[in-house]
């Protein structure tokens, strides 16, 4: 049976804290010994998941069950940690992109590979990721945490065809876009995401201002789809709250001004003004129930005073 997300992070926690306490043994040789200890479990457990390897690489269906074990997150992470990985650095990114492809198409953008060499996976922006306000943030969080995640081992990620954005006048500052040069596994992304929760408040559709992080942030749904904003009209300065949606067009309560929700925020009014996008991703997280089991959407945003 596989282990329940909350277990496993668990466990995780708990390894990452004996190995701290081994390291801060005073006894250098109880150190030494405890770390040996470690060294040979490692290298015994993956002599066993290489010979397991060849075994499955000798079946008819082995393709199949190294497709499936590179879907495991678990699997595949231990695979990668011996060596033992059945896809190459490129497949590893190509896969990783196609994750997050549906979340840039849902704001009108796309990502393509440009290829892998010497360790720097190269990225082309499309649509309104190009250039757009909002590319920083989604290339920062969305897509290189797809990919470190999936591609540890890479140097760098680079993306051609993202402009830097202009400050946004008057009352917040569009984010700075920099190219990515490769940070520890803490640093690439994976706990600047905050959970929102559910939004049941959303479940038919509409907008909802909420408070995250200290930052008020509003939130959209359009049929399927989420998408959040900072809650601040560029042109007045008023919160989108109280204002109408149709479609997919948002009107500000305050200056009369219309933004597309689902093109980044653009304003269809003002080509020069712009919403502040928020990065935002939805997970899907099992729910045990009286009768049996259901699922239930979970948004996450990442704020860039979060970020650094």
């Amino acid at each position: 049976m596989l282990l329940e997300d909350k277990e496993l992070r668990e466990r995780v926690a708990r390894m990452e804290t004996l190995l701290e306490e081994i390291e801060a043994l005073e006894d250098p040789r109880a150190r030494s010994k405890a770390a040996e200890v470690v060294g040979v479990l490692l290298d015994l457990y993956g002599e066993g998941l290489a010979r397991m390897m060849e075994t499955v690489a000798e079946t008819e269906d082995g393709e199949s069950t190294f497709g499936r074990f590179a879907d495991d997150e678990l699997v595949s992470h231990l695979l990668f940690l011996h060596g033992l990985h059945p896809l190459d650095l490129e497949a590893r990114v190509i896969g990783a992109l196609e994750e997050v492809r549906p979340y840039l198409k849902s704001h009108g953008g796309n990502v393509e590979l440009l290829g892998v060499e010497g360790g720097v996976a190269r990225l082309s922006m499309e649509g309104s990721c190009k250039g757009c306000p909002s590319s920083t943030m989604t290339l920062k969080l969305a897509i290189e945490e797809a990919i470190w995640k999936a591609a540890p081992d890479l140097e760098s990620i680079e993306a051609e065809g993202v402009a830097e954005p202009e400050p946004a006048p008057n009352f917040v500052a569009g984010p700075t876009l920099r190219r990515k040069k490769k940070k520890p596994p803490e640093e690439n992304g994976a706990s600047s995401w905050t959970v929102v929760g559910g939004l049941p408040q959303l479940i038919g559709g509409g907008t909802l201002a909420k408070e995250v992080s200290g930052e008020r942030i509003l939130f959209v749904k359009l049929a399927d789809d989420f998408y959040a904003y900072r809650d601040l009209c560029l042109g007045c300065g008023s919160s989108l709250e109280a204002g109408s949606l149709k479609e997919a067009e948002l009107n500000c309560p305050g200056c009369g001004h219309r933004y597309d929700v689902r093109r980044a925020g653009g304003c269809l009014d003002e080509p020069t003004l712009h919403l502040e996008p928020v990065p935002l991703l939805v997970d899907e997280e099992v729910v045990e129930e009286r009768e049996g089991h259901s699922r239930r959407s979970i948004v996450k945003v990442a704020l860039p005073s979060a970020v650094g």
